[in-house]
């Protein structure tokens, strides 16, 4: 007999596959459980992955059909810590800065409280303000009417208001129409027109806007605009901004305050992308579980096969191929776990956006990580049950019971 003939027979891939399939197929209930546990770290991290990259993709679907390029202007404070005022000229002058496209305004009215009927205490304003507004704010905002209509140049000198979406709420409000009325610092006035939430100003959400001329003749608006809204050409945007505290309130730049809301909504996201840290742990500890379980499995299928393993070293199997059988076999079902976890995962995401209407976006690192995480895992987790089985002699393993 030649060296040749005394060689174990070599296994192909394939041959390795349906080796480590069988522990699987033999113990289909444990290979489901153990998949099972894989399957969830894999399919939280993917779905919180997927859910956060569908919401970012929201936020810059409504940032780009808004625009980014809006830029506000607000009354700071003075030096010696009271509240500024910004100057009756402020949005005229904004409104000659060169690139500045388009410029609007709000003033607030401190004394003008907001109720729906007279007989509610003073002190319960339900946190809801009275704001002087311009006609061409919702252009200028990007905000939208959910029904009724906005102040024009006929509505605004009557007493007719616009409510923003949580005020409307909270007077209880449904729909604009003459029967609609609240009473704003004393006088009724009718409700005309409900928001839509606004993202890029939602100071008005929780607003009562009413015309500029009315609120001045019966409301005691000292005409002073307390947020100036405009609109830049896109190039520009940062060149505005650096002018415009100067430019509003020439002798105290310093007391006012320009802010971009873009840039509140992109800290927002950065404080979602923090909480998606915090939950792609979760699911990191998931899959930690998961892999203990696997390499628990692992460990029982080699006590329980020890007969196995003797009798095929006794037909000439080497240390090597048993020791890949079961490493096959880990791999086998961290991988069954992981694509089914990935599946789950980027199912729960398509349901969830589809149910907030949003753009369903899975992005493919994610799955392929979490395969790959699975494929680490299992590797990790089959390493030392794969190595005890392969110390095992021929005659150890058959004499077991």
């Amino acid at each position: 007999m030649t060296a040749t003939e005394l060689r174990p027979a070599r296994l192909w891939p394939g041959d390795v596959v349906r080796v480590g399939a069988v522990g699987l197929r033999t113990r289909p209930l444990r290979a489901f459980l153990s998949a099972l546990g894989i399957a969830i770290g894999i399919a939280a991290m993917v779905a919180v992955v997927g859910i956060s990259s569908s919401s970012r993709a929201e936020l810059d679907r409504t940032l780009a059909s808004l625009g980014t390029n809006l830029l506000t202007v607000a009354p700071g404070t003075t030096l010696t810590g009271g509240q500024a005022r910004l100057p009756l000229e402020a949005e005229a002058m904004v409104g000659r800065i060169a690139p500045v496209q388009a410029v609007s305004a709000i003033g607030r009215i401190p004394d003008a409280k907001v109720y729906r009927t007279g007989r509610i205490p003073e002190t319960d304003t339900g946190g809801i303000a009275a704001y002087a507004a311009r006609t061409d704010l919702p252009a200028v905002t990007g905000a939208r009417l959910r029904g009724g209509a906005w102040l024009n140049e006929a509505t605004g000198r009557y007493p007719a208001t616009v409510l923003g979406a949580k005020a409307a709420e909270r007077l209880g409000i449904g729909k604009a129409g003459p029967d609609a009325q609240v009473l704003i610092g004393g006088e009724w006035f009718t409700v005309v027109g409900v928001l839509e939430p606004a993202p890029l100003a939602p100071e008005l959400d929780s607003a009562a806007l009413v015309g500029w001329p009315v609120a001045e003749e019966r409301l005691a608006f000292d005409g002073h605009a307390t947020t100036v809204y405009t609109r830049s050409a896109d190039a520009h945007v940062e060149d505005v901004s650096a002018v415009l505290g100067a430019t509003a309130n020439p002798e105290a730049p310093n007391e006012v305050e320009v802010s971009r809301p873009s840039d509140a909504l992109a800290a927002r996201q950065a404080a979602g992308e923090a909480f998606t840290g915090l939950l792609l742990g979760v699911g990191a500890v998931a899959l930690l579980v998961g892999g203990v379980g696997v390499a628990n499995t692992m460990v029982i299928s080699v006590l329980e096969r020890r007969a196995e393993i003797g009798l095929r070293r006794s037909l000439g199997a080497t240390r090597g191929q048993i020791r890949l059988q079961f490493l096959a076999e880990s791999l086998l079902l961290s991988a069954l776990g992981g694509m089914g976890g990935a599946l789950i995962g980027a199912l729960v995401t398509v349901g969830f956006a589809a149910s907030r209407d949003w753009p369903a976006v899975v992005p493919a690192w994610a799955v392929l990580g979490g395969v790959a995480a699975t494929v680490l895992i299992g590797a990790l987790a089959g390493l030392y049950p794969a190595l005890r089985a392969a110390r095992l002699s021929p005659t150890e393993a058959l004499a077991a019971p």
